[in-house]
């Protein structure tokens, strides 16, 4: 099983939502966020996914999602952020695979 950590973009607020799971970054969108089943994004919606990363296990992108959150992470989520705004939207999502 593989785990993901994502953004995604607010077509509404053009702003970000990070998380985590254990589907794939598209179905997750799909099924709940863009269904209204997610508390945080029930009002942010449409949401489309612009990146994502890869883990072979939940505690590492458990924490990837906590960093990215909390003011140690911040520079990386501004980095992350500034790759996806340098982007043409027809290249989302950004995937990134991390290596085992």
């Amino acid at each position: 099983m593989k785990f993901s950590v994502y953004f995604l973009r607010s077509l509404k607020d053009n702003n970000f939502y990070i998380g985590y799971t254990s589907l794939s970054p598209q179905t997750r969108l799909a099924k709940y966020h863009n269904k209204g089943f997610v508390k945080s994004t029930k009002y942010r919606k449409p949401l489309i996914l612009v990146y994502y990363e890869i883990y072979y296990f939940k505690h590492d992108a458990y924490k990837r999602e906590f960093h990215l959150k909390n003011k140690n992470g911040y520079q990386e989520k501004l980095n992350i952020i500034k790759l996806i705004n340098s982007t043409s939207q027809d290249k989302y999502p950004i995937v990134v695979g991390i290596p085992r």
